[in-house]
């Protein structure tokens, strides 16, 4: 803010706030002007806490936060300084042993930290330079350089795709540490470019960096021949994040837009900081009360020994020196009533510490030796990291998960369509040729199966409505396809048969692969896309080929996606699939009921649904569109507002065809698990980058919502509802739901748990992110209180709350919040992916899961177990006994302690205040 206002009061550049000018490969453009290079940070990583010269006075400033390290030291002080009853080695010895053993442990876990960073910092990389390829340093790249990345390569830095190996100028990459998907997502090279980079003379002019992982605005000025530069826009599509992998492409070339700590994963990165758990905050606090009572006991005392010493003379044998008389009266109060508190400090129980570490210690093995915890699969049991929160294990009230490879196992697959009105679902007994067996259907119709041809113009939909791409097998027979990725969606039953050679599918989202699965049962095959030219192959064994001319893509607010596709008649359709409450609104009405039942039912089961819709599209129409299109997507500002109105104009008074059921699995007893913790009175968000649909029939299908639950929704879509601004509409919701959930709820009788409530109304609530981003970030500071306050209150009364579209940070936000919301309470984070990893060191307590996606979230976690299902007797029966095992220890101490002391205190009644300590003699 400070910065802002400088710049505009001494003529700062405001226009550089927004957006930053990019010269490909450090060159001048246009050629013939001056060329001042711009400053960006360098590619340099740094993750560490500590420097050689800052550890020392940077470490003890951290210890000595702690009350005992603090209070410790100023008796060690004390007893240095005034002449005590006991040793200064008696405090001393113990405090400086345990400094030093902390500052060698954090030492030795930083050192690791930089160790890390120097690998990543020294991993070579290929850059172009002046038509060369040479290698340098990763942290000695800069913004403009233009990058070489090879198959199974990690992007440096956040990249524009300039250049693919691949003929149709795309590239495969997985985004497991970004995002938690470990599905192949298709990025595309900007179109036109020179074939050789070393003559490319171009600037690129995009948004400053922002942590936002599915946001990207910019465009490519490309100089050539003195001409008016050529404009090609920039999207998410042509931008390559560090972090993430290229995959099934033999080579890229990309330009450095964001370098280092500005790259997107390294605004995403949580820092690790030490975790406290609220028994020790507690034991502070006692503290806290034991130095009142000490205090107290050495004013008494010191109070009493100079009454004492007013009306009694000088015993013979105690006399005072010429110097002890000549100390001033003050300095003597203050010195004895300092022996008073030293005399009296065993009530602050040294042992304690050690004794409490050593109990955490010993009994965080229980949960290591746990057989229950052992999984036969990868032969590995549970993983305690960090043994200082075993009893916040039992005190957990809110509880935040991932849902890719935590509540799921990220596996679709194809149940049923129905087609029509009519339910179709494959059985592999089936007689029938096409592979359909009717299993219901309306009983008014005397038919029992849609015509042939609407049942191929929806499989044919399936089969072109999709950015899938099919991977070709290097080499043939069964052995090579075992040992094919399995991410990829290929496996043994998964083969093509018509073609003569094997085939997989690489998708950005499992359910499209699911989707071209489930049509190749039923005879139509995806055979690919080549040069913009899709082919299938029909029941007939024919191959059809359609050109694709346009893909509208998915987003948040419409929730669907469409293709535009022209066949060899010279026919234009368009395809459509998407969610049932976006597309039912977009076609003929008196097709929605015969399909709605069917939709119903299968979300109700937990079930993925889509509705498939078409449209024919007449020359003036496409041309429109087109036009429309094209110039859209080279607009700088406001670009997704102006697609997003081409295609809602495209997507109307279309043709419903029929419905899908795609089922994600569930991991084993991920419902179970759910309903015990829920029912032991804990909350569960759900927090996820995945699309509302897919997450919402999750958290169906594990029972987090139930039938009867009314969902809150507040999203894109409901802040575009209405007519009014996206600040004015959210303030309206978050006040609808606060009644709704908050002011109009019945009162919550205590010790009732959701489990026996049947009288109360359940309520869901589910947000995005871009709706939170409005919610925590609104341009009024008053308005911005205000919104968060709502905001939690709704979702404090909320049975379950679901948060869809996450970027990493974000879920660390929601945990932030809640955990520092009213009441403080314990908050545990769980998940599987390096995504997921600035929530689980946000969360007072962070548990990762062995899974697929990497053992990031396992090393950064303080516990670790095989599976989700774990999670029920980590938390239920260990983190309940931890508790009451640490509750007894540390109450005992206190106790032991206050009745230690007092003999001592009561004794100075009878020794004339002297500070004579009482002796061992009188304890027997």
């Amino acid at each position: 803010m400070l910065r802002r206002r400088l710049n505009h009061l001494f003529g700062g550049d405001e226009g550089r706030v927004h957006s930053r000018t990019i010269y490909v490969g450090h060159k001048p453009c246009p050629p013939n002007e001056a060329f001042i290079p711009p400053k960006f940070c360098d590619n340099r990583i740094v993750s560490s806490k500590y420097t050689v010269w800052n550890f020392l006075p940077k470490n003890l400033f951290e210890q000595f936060r702690r009350i005992a390290n603090f209070y410790f030291l100023i008796i060690f002080l004390v007893q240095v300084i005034v002449d005590t009853p006991t040793s200064p080695v008696t405090s001393g010895l113990p405090l400086f042993f345990v400094i030093t053993v902390t500052a060698v442990k954090q030492g030795y876990e930083d050192w690791l930290r930089h160790k890390a960073d120097r690998e990543v910092n020294d991993y070579p990389v290929s850059v172009l330079e002046d038509g060369r390829r040479i290698r340098k340093r990763s942290k000695k790249l800069k913004v403009g350089d233009i990058v070489e990345v090879e198959e199974d390569e990690t992007f440096p830095c956040d990249l524009i795709l300039l250049q693919s190996s691949r003929d149709d100028g795309t590239c495969f990459v997985t985004t497991a540490s970004l995002d938690g998907e470990s599905n192949h997502k298709t990025h595309y090279t900007v179109s036109d470019l020179e074939s050789d980079l070393q003559y490319l003379s171009a600037t690129i002019e995009c948004e400053q960096p922002q942590p936002d992982l599915y946001k990207f605005v910019g465009r490519m000025h490309i100089y050539r021949n003195s001409q008016e530069p050529d404009v090609r826009s920039l999207g998410p599509e042509n931008l390559l994040l560090k972090g993430a992998n290229l995959k099934n492409t033999q080579k890229i070339y990309g330009v450095a837009v964001y370098t280092g700590m500005e790259t997107k994963m390294a605004l995403n990165y949580q820092g690790k900081s030490q975790k406290r758990s609220a028994v020790e905050k507690s034991i502070n606090a006692f503290l806290l009360v034991y130095l009142f009572i000490l205090v107290s006991k050495a004013l008494v005392c010191t109070t009493l020994k100079y009454v004492w010493q007013s009306k009694h003379d000088e015993p013979w044998y105690n006399e005072k020196t010429q110097k002890e008389k000549d100390t001033n009266q003050y300095l003597k109060m203050f010195t004895d009533f300092l022996s008073f508190m030293v005399l009296f400090n065993f009530i602050i129980p040294v042992s304690m510490y050690v004794t409490v570490e050593m109990q955490k210690f010993l009994g965080s093995f229980f949960i290591a030796w746990d057989k229950d915890f052992f999984d036969p699969e990868i032969k590995e049991g549970a993983l305690v990291n960090t043994s200082d929160l075993n009893e916040e294990l039992g005190q957990v009230e809110y509880i935040f998960t991932d849902k890719t490879g935590t509540l799921t196992q990220n596996n679709m697959e194809f149940i049923e369509c129905c087609i029509d009105g009519f339910q179709y679902k494959h059985q592999e007994g089936s007689s029938e040729l096409d592979g359909f067996c009717v299993t219901d259907g309306p009983v008014n119709k005397v038919q029992q199966k849609a015509g042939r041809e609407r049942e191929e113009l929806f499989l044919r939909a399936l089969c072109l409505c999709h950015t899938v791409q099919v991977k070709e097998s290097t080499k043939q027979g069964q052995d090579q396809i075992d040992q094919l990725d399995h991410v990829d969606g290929l496996g043994s039953e998964e083969v093509l048969q018509p073609p003569q050679q094997e085939r997989g599918f690489i998708a950005s989202s499992p359910d499209e692969i699911a989707l071209v699965k489930g049509a190749m049962r039923y005879g139509f095959t995806f055979l690919g896309l080549e040069s913009k030219n899709m082919k299938i192959l029909n029941r007939n064994k024919d191959v059809e080929t359609y050109e694709l001319l346009h893909v509208l893509n998915f987003d948040p607010v419409r929730r669907r996606m469409s293709v535009m596709v022209r066949s060899k008649t010279g026919d234009i359709l368009l395809f459509c699939k998407g969610a049932d409450s976006s597309i039912f609104p977009q076609v003929r009405q008196e097709e929605v009921e015969r399909i709605r039942m069917h939709v119903e039912r299968n979300a109700t089961d937990g079930y993925r649904t889509l509705c498939v819709a078409y449209k024919h599209l007449s020359t003036e129409e496409y041309a429109k569109a087109d036009a429309d299109l094209r110039e859209a997507r080279l607009a700088l500002q406001d670009r997704e507002e102006k697609l997003m109105a081409v295609y809602n104009q495209v997507e109307t008074d279309m043709i419903l065809i029929g419905a899908t059921a795609v089922e994600d699995q569930l991991q084993d007893e991920a419902a179970q698990t759910m309903e015990a913790l829920q029912g032991a009175g804990m909350k569960v968000w759900v927090l996820t980058g995945d699309k509302m649909e897919t997450a919402k029939s999750t958290c169906y299908a594990c029972g987090l919502f139930k039938k009867k639950t009314e969902l809150l929704e507040l999203t894109l879509r409901t802040l575009e509802d209405g007519g009014r601004s996206r600040e004015g509409r959210l303030h309206d919701l978050l006040l609808e739901y606060h009644k709704k959930a908050v002011q109009d709820a019945p009162p919550v009788k205590l010790g009732i748990t959701r489990s026996w409530s049947v009288t109360g109304h359940d309520y869901g609530f589910i947000i995005d992110g871009a709706s939170l981003s409005m919610v925590l970030s609104s341009s009024s500071e008053s308005n911005s209180r205000s919104y968060k306050n709502l905001f939690l209150q709704i979702c404090q009364n909320c049975t379950a709350v679901l948060c869809c579209r996450m970027a990493p940070l974000q879920k660390a936000q929601i945990v932030k919040l809640v955990k520092n919301s009213k009441g403080s309470p314990i908050t545990l984070s769980i998940g599987d992916g390096a995504n997921d990893v600035s929530m689980i060191l946000e969360a007072h307590v962070g548990i990762g899961i062995k899974g697929r996606e990497g053992r990031q979230a396992v090393k950064n976690s303080d516990y670790a177990i095989p599976k989700l299902k774990h999670l029920k007797k980590l938390l239920l029966a260990h983190g309940h006994l931890y508790y009451v095992r640490i509750a007894h220890l540390v109450q005992y101490f206190f106790y032991k302690n206050l009745c230690f002391i007092l003999p001592q205190f009561l004794y100075q009644f009878f020794c004339g205040y002297s500070q004579q300590p009482f002796g061992a003699a009188h304890l027997h």
